[in-house]
């Protein structure tokens, strides 16, 4: 039989296009796996994902906990652990709250239908570079409070971050990676030093300024780095897969023309099929996980995508069902390294959805597409469909 590794290998292009049935009886056969390929133990159940996500006394995000070293440039809320986490992302929590999401909606659900009426008619396009690139560069942007990059520019520096997640399975993607986080640190040290526009980075930038504590200021300013490319680079994979899912499931777009079903539907189309396919931490000490015993040092992969589909979590855990409630899905993480930005992502999300279905022309595929061939991000690097007048 072949060993799990050549069974679940992340990037092959059938997982790729597909990673859920081998996911399942993965989880069926061996919850909780050694990979060779991701030198870590990778877990398939929704329990115990939630356990290493909330448990950061025995599960360590920070590298520097089980002996390892970060560079300054990726100090922020995701690679701290609390209590040193705490205050940074309770500052970048307290700024979100005071945005006004609902006007953030608006514009986006505004530049949807824009786009919409450029596009009716012209032949097949791209959904990803049409609608996911524009419409989360403008939404993050928007959040923020910052002028949004060229969108051509920003996705090419955002894809070589992303790519070098997966620096663990093809090293040659590091390097690049830490270059495009330079650029990226660059554009975020010259909004702190512009004038302040309203937005959260208005709220945050006093935390950020010259005569603050220096290792908040790296830590805020790190935050920004992380919270623009991350929101933008999930929610432009999540926009890819949420089309896909629409097109693939005819009659869901038009059951969340009902307000009362569109928050749902939405939670549900990233429950189904989302961006972050999982996230990495390592065992501060021995401990069990299963029938498995995880030695300090050893990493754990939590994988969302089998978590997302475990029917001891989700009834009908393999079906797209609009009006699940309640979904404690993990698209967003859990505990304290979840997405700062969730309500934000949803709310692009509802924008999309909302002006689809508003729109005269109607939604159609032209191709399969083109899945983009990383294992951290589910994304498409292309997306063909078409708009088809009534």
């Amino acid at each position: 039989m072949p060993s799990v590794t050549d069974r679940y290998d992340p990037l092959d292009t059938q997982i790729l296009r597909d990673p859920y049935p081998v996911l399942a009886e993965q989880r069926e056969r061996e919850p909780v796996f050694w990979h060779e390929g991701m030198d870590s133990w990778a877990l398939t159940r929704y329990a115990d994902s939630v356990r290493v996500l909330r448990d950061h006394e025995t599960f360590a995000r920070d590298p520097r906990r089980t002996g390892g070293t970060v560079p300054e440039s990726s100090l922020s809320v995701q690679t701290l652990d609390p209590p040193q986490q705490s205050a940074v992302r309770s500052l970048f929590m307290t700024a979100l709250r005071a945005q006004d999401l609902t006007r953030i909606e608006e514009r986006a659900h505004r530049l949807v239908l824009d786009r919409l009426d450029q596009l009716a008619g012209t032949g097949p396009f791209d959904v990803v570079a049409e609608f996911a690139v524009p419409l989360s560069v403008a939404v993050v942007a928007d959040l923020l409070g910052v002028e949004p990059p060229p969108y051509g520019e920003f996705a090419a520096v955002s894809d070589a971050i992303m790519r070098s997640m997966d620096g663990g399975l093809n090293p040659a993607l590091v390097e690049p990676g830490r270059i495009a986080r330079q650029q990226l640190s660059d554009l975020v040290d010259s909004w702190f030093a512009a004038s302040a526009r309203p937005g959260l980075l208005a709220r945050v930038r006093q935390a950020a300024a010259p005569d603050s504590d220096e290792r908040t200021r790296l830590y805020v300013k790190n935050t920004a780095r992380v919270m623009f490319q991350g929101g933008y680079s999930t929610m432009a994979a999540a926009v890819g897969n949420a089309v896909h899912t629409l097109l693939a499931h005819p009659g869901a777009l038009h059951q969340m023309r009902d307000r009362a079903l569109l928050a749902k539907g939405v939670d549900e189309l990233v429950r189904f099929d989302g961006p972050v396919q999982g996230t990495t931490r390592t065992a501060v000490r021995a401990c069990r996980i299963g029938a498995v015993e995880i030695a300090a040092g050893q990493k754990v992969v939590t994988l969302f995508a089998a978590a997302n589909r475990d029917p001891a979590a989700f009834t009908r855990a393999d079906e797209l069902v609009l009006d699940r409630t309640p979904n404690p899905h993990l698209g967003y993480g859990w505990g304290p390294h979840s997405c700062i930005g969730t309500t934000v992502a949803q709310a692009g999300l509802r924008a999309l959805v909302a002006a689809l279905n508003e729109h005269p022309a109607h939604l159609a595929g032209a191709d399969d597409g083109v899945r983009r061939r990383t294992a951290t991000m589910r994304a498409f690097d292309t997306l063909p469909a078409t708009l088809l007048h009534p």
